[in-house]
């Protein structure tokens, strides 16, 4: 496979790229990663699947595409997508991460709220289907918030866990009263990076970065309420974010509505300690009754 990813990039490249070292890199759930050169300075960042999950590819690639259009976060750029042999094969720039200090993190939040900003979508969703993990994310188009979050994010899910033979109540219920708490709330749509978790952000050698993303344009809170989901992000973010695009008055209400959908799909994607959180979750939301 290695040789004929090197024929690959070298038609990318318009150069002789011949890969001779590579390194396996941790800290992925679901892809093998690698570090590979070819001896010099020139680095890139691969991720191996079976070819099945090339859709899932060629989704993360679109996302980092479109992301870079605002020319307001930093992203990895996209050199090579597609099948390899067996397998599905993503190449990205290889940028060394290390943990974000407060400084930086700052200007990751304002570098956000700005993006968060730019553009001028009138509805909710966008033009393809796309993944979070390997779940597939639906984004049909939607003019109402509430009707799009309900419906293509948490009844999804809910589906997807009744086909595990994971239920949690009355779907078209807990679709329902998704849609009546957040009826009324018509908030901008933003081009959300979708997966903003502490793993999928850091510090580059050129500041900070984001990648691996779940893109749909949808309420910018949801984007900020996953970074509260499981931590990891310095408070100084916040501030940043907040000093450049002040949040929406009841966010905090919302948050744990929008962190709802990365629970189900934890559950339907690992099962396990999941489960009783997303219980906790529903009944914590009346949203069951």
């Amino acid at each position: 496979m290695w040789h004929a990813l090197s024929v690959h990039l070298s038609d990318q490249l318009g150069i002789d790229f011949e890969i001779t070292e590579k390194h396996a890199l941790s800290g992925g759930d679901i892809h093998d990663a690698y570090c590979v050169s070819d001896g010099g300075d020139q680095r890139f960042f691969v991720k191996v699947n079976e070819r099945a999950l090339l859709p899932a590819f060629e989704a993360e690639a679109e996302g980092l595409r479109q992301l870079a259009m605002s020319g307001h976060i930093r992203v990895p750029q996209v050199y090579f997508v597609g099948p390899v042999k067996d397998s599905a094969v993503l190449v990205l720039n290889y940028l060394p991460i290390k943990p974000i200090d407060d400084t930086q993190a700052y200007l990751l939040g304002q570098h956000l709220a700005r993006h968060h900003r730019w553009g001028e979508q009138a509805e909710y969703g966008f033009d393809d289907d796309n993944y979070i993990g390997t779940t597939e994310q639906r984004n049909c188009w939607h003019r109402k918030w509430c009707r799009f979050f309900a419906e293509q994010r948490i009844g999804w899910q809910l589906q997807l866990a009744a086909e595990r033979s994971l239920h949690f109540g009355d779907i078209d219920t807990i679709t329902e009263n998704v849609k009546a708490q957040l009826v009324g709330h018509t908030p901008k749509p933003s081009l959300l990076h979708g997966d903003l978790w502490s793993g999928n952000m850091g510090l580059s050698v050129n500041g900070p970065v984001v990648f691996d993303p779940a893109c749909y344009w949808g309420d910018r809170e949801a984007d900020i309420a996953m970074t509260e989901l499981f931590g990891g992000f310095p408070q100084s973010f916040y501030n940043g974010y907040q000093a450049e695009w002040p949040l929406d008055e009841g966010y905090q209400q919302r948050k744990d509505i929008y962190n709802l959908y990365h629970v189900l799909n934890h559950v339907n994607l690992f099962g396990g300690p999941y489960l009783t959180q997303a219980e906790q979750l529903l009944t914590q939301l009346s949203l069951t009754n």
